[in-house]
């Protein structure tokens, strides 16, 4: 490696710390304020925006929760990053013709959004030999070019989910408005974890509803603040870089 080249890769190195460090410290500062543990809140890297070299960076600078939107890249990326202490949750929509291969990288499926869905998770999580970690889906904000469960859809889904022996549904997962602010995503968080309290008293076996996703570089302390165990941040890991500024 030239010198220059290694003056670029130390200043990655520099910049994905700090910055990981400052989204820690948001977390942090949100989950006191809230009257919770930091510890209880898990940050998501959410790497989509980048190439494996750059993740790989994010990795060696304490990453250990990592998300992609698309199989394709999820599948590109854990390969390229194999044997690596880290956990891997596919955050975006999952075909079901993606579905075998996508359960032999990914530790989490944060975006199960229809009971048919879960249905073939179910399935080939047992071609596989696994049982799947699952998070729900939810549209909350009920914007129609968004994907997931109505709420009215979330209970019929979990009952579905108690008789399914290779799934296990962990939780819900949820956006907030694409538009309206801060303010819509107080309100959106608001629902979403009233709907996961009214839900969590009355799940199947099989089923536990503790974990809550939502919340990203934007509104991640709205999120907290409402009950989210993790919360789904990209732009502000890589402020400095290039195309983040």
């Amino acid at each position: 490696m030239t010198s220059s080249a290694a003056g670029a890769m130390d200043a990655l190195d520099a910049t994905l710390r700090a910055n990981l460090a400052q989204v820690r410290r948001r977390i942090a500062d949100a989950a006191l304020a809230a009257g919770r543990e930091p510890e209880s809140i898990r940050l998501v890297a959410v790497t989509k925006y980048v190439d494996a070299a750059t993740t790989r960076a994010l990795i060696k600078a304490g990453a250990r929760d990592l998300g992609e939107a698309r199989p394709q890249e999820l599948w590109s990326k854990a390969a390229a990053l194999a044997g690596l202490d880290v956990e891997w949750h596919l955050i975006g929509h999952l075909q079901r013709n993606k579905l075998r291969r996508t359960l032999t990288v990914a530790d989490w499926i944060d975006s199960c959004d229809s009971s048919r869905l879960l249905e073939s998770i179910d399935s080939e999580s047992a071609a596989v030999g696994r049982v799947a970690k699952i998070l729900l889906e939810v549209n909350v904000s009920g914007e129609p070019a968004k994907t997931g469960l109505a709420p009215a859809e979330v209970r019929a889904a979990l009952e579905l989910a108690g008789s399914l022996a290779h799934i296990h549904v962990r939780g819900l997962m949820g956006m907030a408005s694409r538009s309206g602010g801060l303010a819509a995503a107080e309100r959106d968080f608001a629902a979403l974890g009233q709907l996961r309290d009214e839900l969590r008293a009355h799940a199947p076996p099989g089923v536990s509803l503790d974990e809550l996703s939502m919340g990203m570089s934007d509104d991640l302390e709205a999120g907290i603040r409402h009950g989210a165990t993790m919360v789904r941040v990209g732009s502000a890991l890589f402020a400095g870089l290039a195309g983040f500024d």
